[in-house]
C-alpha cells in the first residue's frame, strides 16, 4: 500500500514537471533565434468577447464589404453560403439583400441534359465560389496557395507568454485569431519591404499589403483607414469560422442558470429528506 502510494506520488511529481516543462516551452516558442521576444499583435477590443458578448451586425457588413472587394480577389470562403449572410446573429442582411448577392456570382454547375457543365447564377443555398478552380491553379499564380479564410481566425493565432495564457483561461480569452489578423493588416512597417511583416513569423510574408487608406467605400460614415478595415474584416472572419458562436454563449448562460437551479433543488431535497435523521 505504501508502495502503491510512492509511485503515485512519483508519477504526480512527474506530470507535474512534464507540465512546468510545457509550459516553459510554450513560453519559450515566443523568443527568437536570437533570445529576443517576437512581437506580440496588441489585444483588440471586440464586441464579441467574453461570455456575454455578441457580433455587431454593422462591422460584420462592413468586415463582408472589405473581403468581397479585397481579399475574395485570392482567398476563397468555402464553407460559408450566401444565406448564413442573412443570419440575425451574423451580418444580417435582408433577404433582397442575399438575393441580389448570391445573383451577382457565376456558379459552376451539371451537368445538364446533355451532359455539359454549364454556369448559372448564384442562389442564396450556394456557397462563395472560390478564385481559382483548384489549390494548384492559385498556387501557380502566387507561388502558393493563399489559404481559405472560412475558418482563419480560428486557425491563426500566437503564442501568450507565461503568465498571459493561465489568465487566458480563466477569462475565457479566444480572440487570439482576429488580434492576429489585425497585426498582420498593420504590420507593414518597411515600406521599402513589401513582403515584411512585423508579426508574421519569420517577418516575412508572401502576401504584399493588401489595404490601404481609402480603398473600401463605407455608407456608415466610419473611418476609412487600415486600422479600421483590418479590425472590421477580422471580426467578419471570426464570424465565418464560428457563426454559431452567440448561440452558443445563450444557450452556456441557460445551462449556467438550469444548473444553479437544479443545485438549489437538491439542497433542499437532500435538507428535507434527512431533516428528520440525527446526525
Amino acid at each position: 500500500m505504501v508502495l502503491r502510494k510512492i509511485s503515485g506520488l512519483s508519477g504526480m511529481v512527474l506530470a507535474t514537471s512534464l507540465m512546468i516543462g510545457g509550459v516553459a516551452m510554450a513560453a519559450g516558442t515566443a523568443k527568437t533565434q536570437h533570445g529576443g521576444q517576437e512581437p506580440i499583435p496588441p489585444r483588440q477590443s471586440w464586441s464579441f468577447a467574453g461570455p456575454f458578448g455578441r457580433f455587431d451586425p454593422a462591422q460584420l457588413q462592413r468586415g463582408f464589404e472589405v473581403y468581397q472587394k479585397v481579399c475574395s480577389a485570392c482567398h476563397s470562403l468555402n464553407l460559408v453560403a450566401f444565406r448564413d449572410l442573412a443570419s440575425p446573429d451574423g451580418p444580417d442582411f435582408s433577404e433582397a439583400q442575399v438575393k441580389a448577392l448570391a445573383a451577382s456570382y457565376k456558379i459552376k454547375d451539371g451537368p445538364n441534359d446533355s451532359g455539359d457543365m454549364f454556369e448559372r447564377p448564384g442562389r442564396p443555398a450556394d456557397h462563395f465560389p472560390p478564385p481559382f478552380p483548384n489549390k494548384q491553379a492559385a498556387a501557380a499564380a502566387f507561388g502558393t496557395a493563399p489559404p481559405d479564410m472560412s475558418d482563419l481566425a480560428k486557425a491563426r493565432t500566437y503564442p501568450r507568454p507565461f503568465p498571459l495564457f493561465i489568465f487566458d483561461a480563466f477569462t475565457q480569452y479566444q480572440e487570439q485569431g482576429p488580434d492576429y489578423i489585425v497585426g498582420i493588416m498593420n504590420g507593414y512597417t518597411h515600406p521599402n519591404d513589401p513582403h515584411y511583416n512585423e508579426y508574421f513569423p519569420g517577418h516575412k510574408i508572401a502576401m504584399p499589403k493588401p489595404l490601404s487608406d481609402g480603398l473600401v467605400k463605407y455608407t456608415d460614415g466610419s473611418p476609412e483607414t487600415v486600422k479600421q478595415y483590418s479590425r472590421d474584416v477580422a471580426a467578419f472572419l471570426f464570424w465565418a469560422s464560428e457563426p454559431n458562436l452567440d448561440a452558443r454563449k445563450k444557450m452556456g448562460f441557460h445551462v449556467m442558470i438550469f444548473l444553479i437551479v437544479f443545485a438549489g433543488l437538491l439542497y433542499f431535497t437532500k435538507k428535507r429528506i434527512w431533516a428528520n435523521v440525527e446526525h
